[in-house]
């Protein structure tokens, strides 16, 4: 490695006692020094310290290339830290960095939990449903938090949630002379925090959280009827085939459900909807599922609305196909890349047939019917018969 200007340093609550002879060096060195107050604090500088803009701001550092300069985050800079921010704007030889024990590695050792089987998440900047898709019984979670208020307030959303029975600790100072760890039952929390709280850990005991199969139950989103039902949305999804960091395009998405389902397996997806009722519906259940990171929404119709959109791996049509939708979206497309239809009209489904025997996939009609009274018995409810067209570009 060339001789780098900037040093990326982690340091802990142990200041300048946790640092190695190379991250002191680094420091003693630079003629600017960048971090947070508590973190230029730890480390005992002062007339060369320039705490960091806020909101944060990498940019400020590109101002010093080419002059030593040193820059301090908490633990790993690298996991919810400054690391990656400023590494993705300078080339690999202007950089070196020298990362110490996360928060996460500390809480997880002094838990005595094993950290690859631990969820991490940062909520200091996020919302509490971040966590919806993680919380399952036993679930083993560390979060960095904003501050000591969010914890008590962490605690009653847990609550309101079937949570209250879950374990919480509040992890204080971790790695220095302040650190405090305390143990709570969620829901009889009640503690008042004196010092800078930064991460907590969770337990989880209670409901049995989301299931990870295709076709989560209708009554999980807000709808007005106009959803995906839970049985063909499993056929949609399996046809769809999602995969972490994929994007979605689900055209007409009415409730959103298959855009939730998309990212819940870790892609990310453009809603498209035209009314504005509608569109509500979508925001309300990306929020609910905490999924707003992952899905975009927009209002309009297609094709007319996706102009302006990246190209996706899996587009999914609800309804409302004709022949020019379908030509400008599949002239978007990249090969290998999926397309699903679903139709319950006759006009809808014949436009599928030529387009089946144009391109070729997988054409199916699907039927289903539930179980409903009848006078003193039961009988077969039919459901509108569904036609599922399925291709690969």
């Amino acid at each position: 490695m060339a001789d780098p200007w900037l040093t990326i340093i982690g340091i802990g609550e142990d200041g300048l006692a946790g640092l190695s002879e190379a991250s002191r060096k680094a420091l003693d060195d630079a003629e600017t020094v960048f971090g947070g107050k508590r973190h230029l604090a730890l480390a005992g500088i002062t007339g060369r310290g320039r705490p960091w803009p806020m909101p944060f701001d990498a940019d400020v550092v590109l101002n010093c290339r080419g002059r030593p300069t040193a820059v301090l985050a908490s633990g790993d800079p690298f996991w919810h830290g400054a690391g990656a921010s400023l590494a993705e704007k300078l080339d690999g030889d202007e950089w070196i960095a020298y990362p110490a024990p996360s928060t996460f590695s500390l809480a997880a050792a002094r838990l005595g939990w094993r950290l690859e089987s631990v969820t991490c998440i940062g909520l200091h900047a996020a919302p509490f449903e971040r966590l919806v898709p993680h919380l399952a019984r036993d679930a083993r979670i560390i979060c960095l938090v904003r501050d000591a208020t969010a914890v008590s307030d962490l605690a009653k959303w847990l609550t309101e949630r079937g949570w209250g029975a879950s374990l919480l600790w509040t992890l204080e100072a971790l790695g220095g002379p302040r650190e405090y760890i305390d143990q709570h039952r969620v829901d009889r929390f009640a503690e008042d925090i004196a010092g800078d709280l930064v991460a907590v850990a969770l337990l989880a005991v209670g409901t049995q959280g989301i299931p990870r199969s295709s076709g989560l139950s209708d009554d999980l989103f807000v709808h007005d009827g106009q959803i995906t039902k839970r049985p063909v949305r499993a056929l949609a999804l399996s046809a769809l085939a999602p995969r972490p960091g994929e994007r979605l395009w689900d055209i007409g998405a009415g409730s959103g459900s298959i855009s939730v389902e998309w990212a819940l397996c870790g892609g990310t997806a453009t809603a498209v909807e035209a009314r504005e009722d509608r569109v509500e519906n979508i925001h309300k259940n990306a929020a609910a599922f905490g999924l707003v990171h992952r899905i975009t929404v927009v209002t309009g119709k297609a094709p007319e609305a996706l102009a302006t959109l990246e190209a996706p791996d899996a587009v999914f049509i609800g309804g409302g196909l004709d022949s020019a939708m379908f030509d400008a979206i599949w002239s978007r497309l990249a090969p290998k890349a999926r397309l699903v239809a679903h139709s319950v009209t006759l006009e809808t489904e014949a436009l599928l047939g030529e387009l089946h025997q144009r391109h070729g996939g997988e054409l199916m009609r699907v039927e289903i019917a539930h179980a409903a009274p009848l006078g003193r018995y039961r009988s077969w409810e039919a459901a509108r018969p569904v036609v599922q067209w399925g291709v690969v570009r």
